[in-house]
């Protein structure tokens, strides 16, 4: 109920701003209604020049997004009438209400320079009498800085808040990241198995033809029994390849994709959705790479998007670079983060992965913390033939 009254509020801010100078802008009517009546008591009261100071004084108050100016028109319209001798009208509270924003909003060198503004105000307001006291000074005092401290608590509790919000976000883009890795881990085995197993049975049917081949002539029995035995494993294999894609695809989420491997062209999408600030920058002309090349490449920043998101630290930017020239293409990501003050991630495999990648390409890749702060992943894929020559 609380954060759905907060979202609304933030929405809707002007409307908020105007309904929290309404109270004072009726307080300030008060002294007018019985002059517009045609009952006046007490001195009598010149009501143009009341309503044009009381409106001078609250207008400010409406710059939601501008505290400190508010609180310096405040303030200077609050000076000009004391110098001009005007008596104090009920307005003249905007200074308080000023003042609580510059403590809600601003930082505590600000509200402090705010609030001893006020207390300045205060001492002149009372120069202003004929014979004033500490203890009326004290009073004032009191007053202020009780709005100031109010300031200061609602501030504080602000940031809090804030905090707790930026903490959920980046524990919930943490454990959809650790989901998609880990995810990612059991298909990488369950693909190693499959390779595994396609290898093992492959290897033994090319044997039992070799054997068929040399036991046709002399032995066709023998050949018959291994090209028997060559359907037998083929089919094993079929099965168990079904096998092990059926429990990708129940990975996956139960269903048959047809969706091609990401590549080159997803690279801008993959960085708009890294969970931190990022750019992409490409220079050169990119060239035609096999969609083996791009899906390493684009494999390669995701890994190192990764990366940045769970050890960069708070407030993170990432900076990705793709540079085609006539031989090679070069992929460096680096970032602004905390480099070799991160601590060290257990268990890792990613950078492990991106060496296994690149090199099955015949590139290089190189990964580690900057001299000037951040870290920095560097790999280089050699371009095809036909472009480099």
């Amino acid at each position: 109920m609380f954060g759905r009254v907060r979202a609304w509020s933030t929405r809707h801010g002007k409307l908020m701003d105007a309904l929290r100078v309404t109270p004072l802008a009726l307080l300030c009517l008060l002294p007018i209604v019985p002059h517009v009546t045609g009952a006046p008591a007490g001195p009598p009261l010149d009501v143009p020049r009341y309503l044009g100071l009381s409106v001078l004084l609250l207008l400010p108050l409406l710059w939601r997004g501008r505290p400190l100016i508010a609180f310096a028109l405040v303030s200077a319209i609050s000076f000009g009438q004391w110098v001009a001798q005007v008596d104090v009208v009920p307005a003249n509270l905007a200074v308080l209400v000023a003042l609580w924003a510059v403590a809600h909003r601003c930082s505590f060198r600000w509200a402090l320079t705010a609030v001893l503004v006020a207390e300045l105000g205060v001492f002149l307001a009372l120069v202003q009498w004929d014979t004033p006291t500490f203890g009326m000074f004290f009073s004032g005092s009191i007053f202020v800085v009780t709005v100031w401290l109010a300031g200061l608590y609602a501030n504080t509790r602000r940031r809090y808040l804030e905090s707790l919000e930026e903490r959920a976000e980046r524990a919930e883009l943490e454990r959809d990241q650790q989901a998609r890795m880990a995810a990612a881990a059991e298909r990488a085995r369950i693909a190693r198995e499959l390779h595994d197993v396609v290898a093992h049975n492959v290897s033994v049917m090319v044997v039992q033809a070799d054997g068929a081949g040399y036991a046709i002539d002399g032995d066709p029995e023998q050949a018959r029994l291994a090209v028997r035995n060559i359907s037998k494993t083929g089919r094993e294999a079929l099965a168990e390849m079904r096998r092990l894609v059926g429990v990708l695809r129940e990975a996956e989420g139960g269903g048959t994709d047809y969706t091609p491997q990401p590549g080159l062209a997803q690279l801008e999408e993959l960085v708009r959705g890294a969970g931190v600030p990022a750019r992409l920058r490409v220079a050169g002309t990119p060239g035609e790479l096999p969609e083996g090349k791009q899906l390493a490449v684009y494999r390669i920043v995701q890994e190192a998007l990764t990366n940045a998101l769970k050890h960069g630290g708070p407030g993170v930017r990432v900076l990705v670079e793709l540079r085609y020239s006539m031989f090679e293409l070069v992929v460096r990501v680096t970032d602004d983060g905390r480099g070799a003050a991160a601590p060290p991630a257990p268990g890792g495999h990613g950078l492990v992965g991106m060496r296994e990648r690149v090199l099955m390409y015949g590139g290089a890749v190189t990964a580690g913390p900057r001299a000037g702060g951040g870290f920095e992943v560097l790999a280089k894929l050699p371009v095809p033939e036909a472009r480099a020559a």
